[in-house]
């Protein structure tokens, strides 16, 4: 007789092993799904308060907001401004949150809130998303400050060999405790240095642009942004602090707007201002996913997008393979005895929804009460038929009777024993009770007792916190069970607990070596 090849069933269970981890992990690696459940990520909410007095006519406030910002990912805004219009326009490549009102008179204030998550995210360099930048016309307010400007720029590019070197040099002439004359004169004219190393870098013909940045610090109240200065040097931009010299972007800042764009433009209304909160706190890795990544394959075949209802059926149901995968192994490898094949399945399910303790205790009252009741049917000589749909009122009455007693003893998780399958263990019941008249008590005992085993077993792994974040979240990782159960079903070896009939041949061969050492 020609074997049959188990090539193919062992490549089917390296596919379906393979594919259920890979797919696990793309899913956490594409939509950052934490594999331990609890995770929590750092957040900052950060609040943009904007005050000003409307003169009674028609307003329209228009505010920067942030793009992408550099270390940074946002994934919620909202705006609060009661009686106001709210949208969000893009002009010339710059977000800007609009509020407009018809009518408004006096003080008036506007919320705009948003928060954002750390990211080490890859981001595209404005190289490639733009042209190259090309540095503007500076016009200077005089002769002296023109001259004043040239001599500057000539002290500072004799000391420097590219763009970076030359901003470089140019911070320390204006940070310097022994200012020059010619720097001097500048810094009287233009007391802010960044806008002053803007003007000097772009008369360099070295594109440079102001940045607007906010310094995060938690539990920060009043702030306002700082006026930095961009510097193109062929290749991208590179940010520097014009006031301390420091180069590249900080942890803790965030580039809130870009470009010479003012940050807040108010029409119909007057002393307009803004000013910055921020709160650092964390919140659950799970509620940051459906905010991100909207558009990945990942997200489109999610269960976090069905209703509530549904999510909660959906988490219970893939829990099932975990239970057979229990009930496969007690059964096959360990040689356990149950009543039922995939009953003890059911009866963990409902232990999840009830405690353990009182589940055991119901589960055990429903058949023994059950039980006393078979035993007077069979004298009533009943079809099957008729006998098992006798059963199934009485277990309902059994359990219905329970709940009740338990309500009145203040155990309110005793109404939960209506989870019980109550088909199932009509069955159980019936099988039971033949089983006692064929084979006798002890049977019963060992098959019952069996599949109160496993069921327990099945229920203390399926309530495990990680369990039910890795099935619901990752639900690919079912096909590793399958893979198992199927790899379980190809077993035919001696079961564990048959192994205990070779025990007398042990002893006996170890009292045979023994009298021969005598």
């Amino acid at each position: 007789m020609k074997k049959t090849s188990r090539t193919p069933f062992y490549t089917v269970i390296t596919l379906l092993m393979l594919g259920g981890l890979a797919t696990a992990w793309l899913r956490h690696y594409y939509m950052e799904i934490p594999f331990n459940p609890g995770v929590q990520k750092p957040v900052w909410l950060i609040e943009a308060r904007i005050d000003f007095d409307a003169n009674g006519e028609p307003v329209t406030a228009r505010l920067g907001l942030p793009d992408n910002p550099e270390g940074y990912r946002s994934f919620s805004e909202q705006a609060a401004a009661p009686g106001y219009g709210y949208s969000v326009v893009t002009e010339n490549g710059v977000r800007r949150g609009e509020w407009s009102k018809r009518e408004a008179q006096g003080a008036q204030t506007i919320y705009y809130k948003t928060q954002f998550i750390d990211t080490q995210d890859e981001t595209i360099s404005e190289m490639d998303a733009i042209e190259l930048p090309l540095a503007e016309h500076v016009d200077w307010d005089g002769s002296s400050q023109e001259t004043a400007a040239a001599q500057v720029l000539n002290t500072a590019w004799a000391k420097s060999s590219n763009a970076q070197s030359l901003a470089r040099e140019l911070i320390k002439i204006f940070t310097s405790n022994d200012i020059e004359q010619n720097a001097a004169l500048l810094l009287a004219a233009e007391t802010d240095k960044a806008v002053l190393l803007e003007k000097l870098l772009n008369q360099a013909s070295i594109p440079a642009r102001p940045v607007l940045g906010l310094y995060l610090q938690d539990a920060r109240r009043h702030q306002s942004l700082t006026r930095l200065v961009q510097v193109f040097d062929g290749k991208s931009w590179v940010l520097f602090n014009p006031y301390t010299g420091e180069q590249g972007v900080p942890e803790n800042l965030l580039l809130w707007h870009t470009g010479g764009e003012s940050i807040l433009d108010v029409s119909g209304g007057t002393r307009s201002r803004v000013s910055f909160s921020m709160i650092h706190q964390t919140v659950p890795a799970l509620d940051l996913i459906a905010a991100q990544k909207k558009d990945s394959i990942f997200s489109l075949l999610s269960i976090q997008h069905l209703p509530i209802e549904e999510q909660s059926m959906f988490k219970l149901l893939l829990l099932l393979p975990i239970g057979a995968l229990v009930v496969v192994f007690m059964r096959i490898i360990i040689g356990l005895k149950t009543s039922g094949t995939f009953m003890p399945i059911l009866i963990a399910m409902a232990f999840l929804q009830t405690s353990l303790v009182l589940g055991v205790l119901s589960f055990v009252l429903v058949v023994a009460m059950g039980l006393v009741l078979r035993t007077y049917l069979s004298r009533l000589n009943l079809l099957l038929i008729s006998r098992i749909a006798t059963l199934v009122v009485l277990v309902i009455f059994i359990i219905s009777a329970l709940s009740l007693i338990g309500y009145q003893m203040g155990l309110n998780t005793g109404m939960t024993i209506t989870f019980f399958p109550m088909i199932i263990i009509a069955w159980t019941i019936e099988r039971m009770s033949i089983l006692w008249e064929e084979e006798g008590p002890k049977e019963v005992m060992i098959q019952g007792g069996g599949s109160l085993l496993v069921a327990v077993l099945a229920y203390m792994l399926m309530q495990l916190s990680i369990v039910g974040h890795l099935t619901f979240n990752f639900p690919e990782l079912n096909l590793v069970a399958l893979a198992l159960i199927m790899l379980m079903g190809q077993y035919t070896g001696y079961k564990l607990s048959e192994l205990r009939r070779f025990r007398a041949m042990v002893d006996n061969d170890a009292g045979k070596n023994k009298g021969a050492d005598a």
